[in-house]
C-alpha cells in the first residue's frame, strides 16, 4: 500500500476542507486547516521523501498559480485535477504534471459522457490519465458526484464501472465524500468492495482518523488499494497520525 501524497487548493492556498461542505458558501464552508506555507513547499517535502503519484487537487477557482508552483517544484512528480477538459489537460501536462486528473468533465445530466471520455483518453493517452470515481452514499449505495462533491450522478461505484472506467486511464482516485476531512473513520464498507473490483492501481482516501485506519485500509483493502491522508496529518494540523508515521507504515506494507 502506497502513501499518496495530497495538496489540495482552495482560494489559492493549501488547505484541508470537510469534503461534504464544499458548496461554495463561506458561512457552511467547514475549513480544517490553511497552511501559511506556498503549495511548493509541500511539493518539496514529498520528492524529497521519494513519494510519486501525490495528487494536487484544484478545489474552485483562482487556484492555478499555486498548482503550477507545485508542479515546478517537483516536474512529473504529481498528479494535477480540478477542472481539467480536452482544452486544458496538455496545458498542465506540458508543465510538469506526471497525469491529469478529471471526473466531472466525463459526466453530462448524471450521465458518463462517452464522447468526453474517449476524446480526453485519445488526447493525453491511457498513461496520463486519471479517473476520479469520488462518491457519496445514497439508499445504500455509493455513487460518483461531481462539481465538488455536490452533485448525485446516475453512475454506481460498482464492478461493473470500474471496469469500463479502467478501459481509459492508468489509475482511479476515489474519495469517500462523506467522511473526507472528518477524521472519523474510513468507509470500511467501501473499501472492502473496491478490493474486490479493482483492476488497475487505485487510491482511496476520506476518513482517516489514525494509524488504525492505515491498518484498517491496509487489511481490508487486501494491499490493493493505495491510501490519501489528509487532515489527520500533523502536517496538516490534524493530531490522529504524523506525516512520518504515514509514511513509514506505507513502506513497511508495499509488496
Amino acid at each position: 500500500m502506497r502513501f499518496r501524497p495530497c495538496i489540495d487548493l482552495h482560494d489559492g492556498r493549501v488547505k484541508q476542507i470537510v469534503g461534504s461542505t464544499l458548496a461554495g458558501d463561506s458561512v457552511t464552508l467547514q475549513t480544517n486547516f490553511s497552511s501559511e506555507h506556498p503549495s511548493s513547499y509541500f511539493a518539496e517535502m514529498y520528492r524529497r521523501d521519494n513519494l510519486p503519484g501525490g495528487h494536487v487537487i484544484m478545489l474552485g477557482p483562482g487556484n492555478e498559480a499555486a498548482a503550477l508552483d507545485a508542479l515546478a517544484a517537483w516536474p512529473g512528480g504529481l498528479q494535477v485535477g480540478g477542472g481539467i477538459t480536452a482544452d486544458n489537460a496538455m496545458f498542465w501536462l506540458d508543465r510538469g504534471a506526471d497525469a491529469v486528473i478529471v471526473t466531472s468533465y466525463v459526466f453530462r445530466d448524471g450521465l458518463v459522457h462517452e464522447e468526453r471520455l474517449r476524446e480526453i483518453a485519445d488526447l493525453v493517452g491511457r498513461e496520463r490519465l486519471i479517473i476520479d470515481l469520488s462518491c457519496r452514499r445514497k439508499d445504500g449505495r455509493y455513487y460518483v458526484v461531481t462539481d465538488r462533491w455536490q452533485k448525485f450522478t446516475e453512475v454506481e461505484v460498482n464492478q461493473e464501472a470500474l471496469a469500463f472506467f479502467a478501459g481509459f486511464c492508468k489509475e482511479l482516485l476515489i474519495h469517500a465524500a462523506d467522511v473526507e476531512g472528518k477524521c472519523e473513520g474510513v468507509a470500511a464498507d467501501l473499501v472492502e468492495d473496491l478490493a474486490q473490483w479493482v483492476t488497475i492501481p487505485t487510491t482511496y482516501a476520506g476518513g482517516v482518523k489514525d494509524l488504525s485506519d492505515l491498518y484498517l485500509v491496509h487489511e481490508k483493502g487486501r494491499n490493493r488499494l493505495d491510501i490519501t491522508v489528509g487532515s489527520a496529518l500533523d502536517i496538516f494540523g490534524g493530531h490522529g497520525v504524523t506525516y512520518h508515521e504515514a509514511v513509514k507504515f506505507c513502506r513497511n506494507t508495499e509488496l
